[in-house]
C-alpha cells in the first residue's frame, strides 16, 4: 500500500505555525507558574526572616523596657542592659534609651555610629506606638525597633537595632536560586513543549497526509474508471449505430455488431462489479465471514473451474496442494485464488503451464501461482498491486482492478501478498496468511500423494 502523501507546503507552514504557538504556550504556562510560586516563595521567605528578627528585637526591647519600668530613680541605677548584646538570643543587636530630656544612654559619643538613635523612629514612639522600620546606617541594612515607656518623670523611648546583612544575602541568595533554577525550568519547558507538540502534530500531519491520499486516489479512481469505461462503451455505441443502420436486416447478418455488445457489456459488467467492491471495501461495509476451511481444496476447486477458459489459450494448469487449514472467508479466498490463476493464465503464453501450489508452514499457510510468461520487473513488483495499474506489455481484456482486490482480500486476512520471479522464469505471486492453530498438526501432516508423470512437478496433479 502507498503511503499517504506529506502535507502540502501551506499545510507545513501551518503546523510549524501550531507547533510554535504550541510551544509558547507551554512556556508561556510554565513561566507564569514560575512567577507564582517563587514570588510566593520569596514572599514567604522574606516574611518569615522579617519575622524572626522582628522577634529577636522585641524580646532585647523587652528586657530594657522591663528595665526602664522598674523602680527606683531611672534607668541609671542598678546594671542597665543598653549597649551592644553579646550572646544569647538579641546577639549583635544595640539598644539605646532616650530620656525625656533628649539624651542617650547606651550610646558612647565616640562610637561613629551616625543615625543612632532614629529620630523618625523616636518620633513616631513619641504618639504612643510601637515603631519597627527597615533603613540603612552606614550602607548597612538595619531593622529599628522603637518602643515608649510611660514613667512619671515623662516619656522614656527604648530604640533597638539590629542589622539586617544576613537576611539580604540570604534573600539575594534564593533570588539568584530562583531566577536560575527558573530560567533553566522555563528552557526545558520550551524544548519539552517544542518536543511534544510536534508529537501531538503528529495524527494531525498524518490525517493531511491520508487526506491528500484519498483525494489523490479518488481523483484517479475516477479518471482511470472513466477511462476504462471509455472504450467499452463507444465499441457499444457503434455496434448499435451499426445496427441501426442495417435495422431491416436479418440478425445473422449483424451477427458481429451483438457479439461485440455481448463482449463489452461483459467486460463492463466486471469492471464495474470490482469498482463496487473496491468502493465498499473502502467504506468498511464488507465483513468476512470466517470459518475453518483448507486452503488446498479452495485452489483445487478454483482452478477447475477456470480450465475450460486456459485451454481456449492452449494453457495448462497444475495444482500442487497440500492440506493447509486456516480460518478464512470461502468466498473471498475463492476469489483471491481465481484472480491470481486468471492473471497468470493472460500472462502465459502457449503451450505453456500455470503451477499452483499450496503448502503449509508452520504457523502460516502458503500459495503460489507461477507462469511462463515474461515475468515482472523488480520496479513493478509494488505497483502490480495499484488499482488500474497496467504494465506496458500487459494482454488485452484486463481491468487493472484484479490483483488490487486480490491485495486486498489479502490484507483483511492478515496476510501478505509479493510479486516474485518464478524459478523456472515467468513471474510468482506468493501468498502468506495465517493457519488456523487450532487445529492439530497431524491433519495438516498428510503423506503427499505418488511422484507423478515425468514432466510434471512434484506432487503435481492437472486441474480437472
Amino acid at each position: 500500500m502507498p503511503l499517504p502523501h506529506p502535507p502540502t507546503t501551506a499545510e507545513s507552514a501551518l503546523l510549524r505555525r501550531t507547533r510554535l504557538r504550541l510551544m509558547l504556550w507551554s512556556g508561556g504556562l510554565t513561566l507564569a507558574v514560575l512567577i507564582i510560586l517563587g514570588g510566593a516563595v520569596y514572599v514567604t521567605a522574606s516574611r518569615a526572616l522579617a519575622a524572626s528578627g522582628t522577634a529577636v528585637l522585641e524580646d532585647r526591647a523587652g528586657e530594657v523596657v522591663q528595665f526602664v519600668s522598674g523602680p527606683g530613680p531611672g534607668p541609671r541605677s542598678g546594671r542597665s542592659p543598653v549597649g551592644v548584646a553579646f550572646g544569647g538570643r538579641g546577639s549583635g543587636t544595640l539598644a539605646v534609651v532616650i530620656q525625656p530630656d533628649g539624651t542617650v544612654l547606651g550610646l558612647d559619643s565616640d562610637d561613629g555610629l551616625e543615625g543612632i538613635p532614629d529620630e523618625a523612629g523616636i518620633t513616631a514612639a513619641r504618639r504612643g506606638v510601637t515603631d519597627v522600620r527597615t533603613g540603612d546606617i552606614q550602607d548597612i541594612p538595619v531593622r529599628i525597633i522603637s518602643q515608649p515607656v510611660q514613667r512619671s518623670d515623662g516619656v522614656y523611648i527604648v530604640q533597638v537595632v539590629g542589622e539586617r546583612l544576613s537576611e539580604q544575602r540570604l534573600l539575594d541568595a534564593l533570588t539568584v536560586a530562583l531566577l536560575v533554577g527558573g530560567l533553566a525550568a522555563l528552557l526545558l519547558a520550551f524544548g519539552v513543549g517544542y518536543v511534544y507538540a510536534g508529537r501531538a502534530l503528529v495524527p494531525i500531519r498524518d490525517a493531511m497526509g491520508r487526506r491528500d491520499e484519498a483525494l489523490r486516489r479518488q481523483r484517479e479512481f475516477t479518471a482511470n474508471a472513466s477511462h476504462e469505461l471509455r472504450t467499452p462503451l463507444a465499441v457499444i455505441r457503434a455496434s448499435v449505430d451499426d445496427l441501426r443502420r442495417n435495422r431491416t436486416q436479418r440478425v445473422a447478418d449483424v451477427g458481429d455488431a451483438l457479439d461485440d455488445i455481448e463482449v463489452e457489456v461483459g467486460h463492463v459488467t466486471a469492471l464495474v462489479d470490482d469498482l463496487l467492491l473496491l468502493a465498499r471495501s473502502d467504506a468498511g461495509a464488507l465483513e468476512l465471514h470466517l470459518e475453518p476451511l483448507d486452503l488446498a481444496d479452495i485452489a483445487a476447486e478454483a482452478a477447475g473451474a477456470l480450465t475450460v477458459m486456459a485451454a481456449e489459450r492452449e494453457v495448462g494448469i497444475v495444482v500442487d496442494p497440500r492440506p493447509a487449514l486456516m480460518n478464512g472467508d470461502a468466498l473471498r479466498i475463492r476469489q483471491l485464488v481465481t484472480i491470481l490463476i486468471d492473471n497468470a493464465v493472460r500472462h502465459s503464453p502457449p503451450t505453456s503451464r500455470v503451477v499452483i501450489t499450496v503448502r503449509p508452514e508452520a504457523a502460516q499457510v502458503m500459495l503460489t501461482v507461477d507462469d511462463a510468461g515474461p515475468g515482472i520487473r523488480p520496479e513493478d513488483r509494488q505497483l502490480v498491486f495499484e488499482r488500474f495499474w497496467r504494465a506496458d506489455d500487459a494482454p488485452q481484456g484486463g481491468t487493472g482492478l484484479g490483483l488490487a482486490i486480490a491485495a486486498w482480500i489479502v490484507d483483511r486476512h492478515g496476510g501478505r501478498i509479493e510479486a516474485l520471479d518464478a524459478p523456472s522464469g515467468g513471474a510468482r505471486l506468493q501468498v502468506r496468511m495465517p493457519a488456523d492453530v487450532s487445529v492439530p498438526t497431524a491433519r495438516a501432516s498428510t503423506a503427499p500423494p505418488p511422484a507423478p508423470p515425468s514432466g510434471e512437478p512434484p506432487n503435481g496433479q492437472p486441474a480437472r
